[in-house]
């Protein structure tokens, strides 16, 4: 068992704080579904007035789970291709939740090759897509406690710094810094070219 597996849970009251405050925070936190998971490596803060955010003109059926309790999951289909997890956080403001982008695979590799199609570490769990198709997350999961298993959620494993830059993909919001990542991690979904001075992880 990887020593993210076996940290202590991740503080629940962390799970309260604001997006870009919890996306720093969960970098080198455990995530496991099912016994099969890793390190994140790296994730992306949405906040509710945040124009890029999926919760910026309200709520809706698809996505709900944004403005319920804080440490459920919000998974959407992107693209209508490939599913995509966040945690819901920021019990001051509905409406908030941070993606997850990477893992470091440490858990469950037979069962990651097998779903992905692929031995390759660097191909199982480097985007938002591929690490919930390793982890077998999808539409199913929308809502659930990550407090409560199947899921498990560990506090970060260090040290480790972090490294910061422009979120991807989007077309609004793009002057943020809000995606964070494991500095020097072969994980990330694409390196930070634009990236920020790099920052030591929270103590």
């Amino acid at each position: 068992m990887s020593d993210a597996a076996d940290a202590p849970l991740f503080p629940a009251e962390w799970l309260a704080l604001d997006a870009v405050t919890l996306a720093a925070r969960l970098i080198g936190a455990g995530l496991f579904w099912r016994g099969v998971g890793g390190r994140i490596v790296e994730t992306e803060a949405y906040r509710a007035d945040d124009p890029a955010s999926h919760s910026f003109r309200g709520e809706t059926e698809r996505n709900r789970a944004m403005f319920g309790p804080v440490g459920r999951a919000y998974v959407y289909r992107s693209y209508g291709i490939h599913w995509c997890l966040n945690i819901v956080c920021d019990a001051g403001t509905r409406g908030s939740a941070v993606l997850i982008r990477a893992l470091e695979p440490l858990a469950g590799l037979e069962v990651m090759a097998e779903r992905r199609g692929t031995h390759a570490p660097k191909l199982l769990c480097s985007g938002p897509g591929r690490l919930t198709q390793a982890l077998g997350i999808d539409r199913g999961q929308d809502g659930l406690d990550l407090s409560i298993p199947p899921f498990r959620l560990t506090a970060p494993v260090g040290p480790h710094r972090l490294v910061t830059g422009p979120r991807i993909g989007i077309t609004k919001g793009v002057e943020q810094p809000w995606r964070f990542g494991l500095a020097g991690s072969p994980y990330l979904s694409r390196a930070f070219r634009e990236a920020r001075a790099e920052r030591p992880e929270h103590s």
